[in-house]
């Protein structure tokens, strides 16, 4: 029997249950959210659809799922600037995840913010291997990537590594066009407000990042052996150790099966060694 647990089952993690069950991606899915009301109205929303899953709210259970959502904490709203900015508020809430979670044999999808940086943290909290931990982020961004391109005649790839937050690195050298310096700021300054637009308009992302999700989950549940975008716990890989960034990684049933280096260009390898730094020192209160 498979199954799928998420912790926060707010509209992203809500979402992403929905999705799972209506592709039939797991045969249990466990809901747990800190909200009584909403976790309580999640689960019966979800058996309102008749959909063939067993729905349970025993976190006990998450110890021995297959695939563990981390979604729970602080959501981003208009009034924080950007994704860094909710480290603080949400560090207990990832340690006391990591506490409960301790001989926990599956894959850790890290959602919550800042993402990358919660993602260390959990996987240093956890003390698993490396590969089981892998942080959600980097397909959204290249999705919202590829719209920027579309919007310009180019069909892409689009791919954006990095940090998921204000450090993200689109990857101009395999879009398939050239790009000044002037174009490649004036896109990543849009980039880095594309999410903001949403939540201002409806207090949240959520269609995108479930969608992604929900596909993440499929490729480790169905050994897809994919590659995605994705925040990855580095030791040495890109130059970078002591931190969780976004990587091209190839994603199956055993988590990260292989982080891919590819050849960056000057302007992309420096974007890439800011965001190390960056989020290196996010990730050194986890170190504490």
């Amino acid at each position: 029997m498979t199954s799928l647990a998420i912790l926060g089952v707010g509209k992203v993690g809500g979402e992403t249950a929905f999705l799972s069950a209506a592709l039939g991606l797991a045969d249990e899915i466990i809901l747990y959210d800190a909200y009584e009301p909403i976790l309580q109205a999640q689960v019966l929303d979800l058996q309102h659809t008749g959909i063939d899953v067993t729905i349970s709210t025993d976190t006990a259970e998450m110890r021995d799922a297959d695939v563990f959502i981390f979604a729970a904490g602080t959501p981003r709203t208009p009034d924080i600037k950007t994704r860094a900015d909710l480290l603080e508020a949400n560090i207990p809430v990832v340690k006391r995840c990591g506490r409960h979670l301790q001989e926990f044999s599956g894959i850790v999808i890290t959602i919550t913010n800042p993402m990358d940086a919660n993602n260390y943290g959990l996987w240093r909290m956890m003390d698993i291997d490396r590969r089981r931990c892998i942080g959600f982020g980097g397909q959204l961004d290249s999705a919202r990537f590829a719209t920027l391109l579309r919007e310009a005649g180019i069909p892409g790839p689009a791919w954006v590594l990095g940090e998921h937050g204000e450090h993200q690195v689109p990857l101009f050298s395999k879009a398939g066009a050239h790009f000044e310096i002037e174009d490649r700021e004036e896109t990543l300054t849009r980039l880095r407000g594309a999410s903001m637009e949403v939540i201002r308009g409806k207090g949240g992302t959520v269609f995108g990042p479930a969608y992604h999700i929900t596909m993440l989950v499929r490729a480790i549940l169905e050994d897809r052996r994919e590659v995605f975008s994705c925040s990855c716990v580095l030791d040495g890989e890109y130059g970078l150790s002591g931190c969780s960034l976004g990587v091209p990684a190839r994603i199956g049933r055993e988590g990260i099966l292989e982080i891919e280096e590819w050849s960056l260009d000057p302007w992309e390898g420096k974007g890439m060694a800011e965001a190390g730094a960056f989020v290196q020192r996010l990730c050194r209160r986890f170190d504490d």
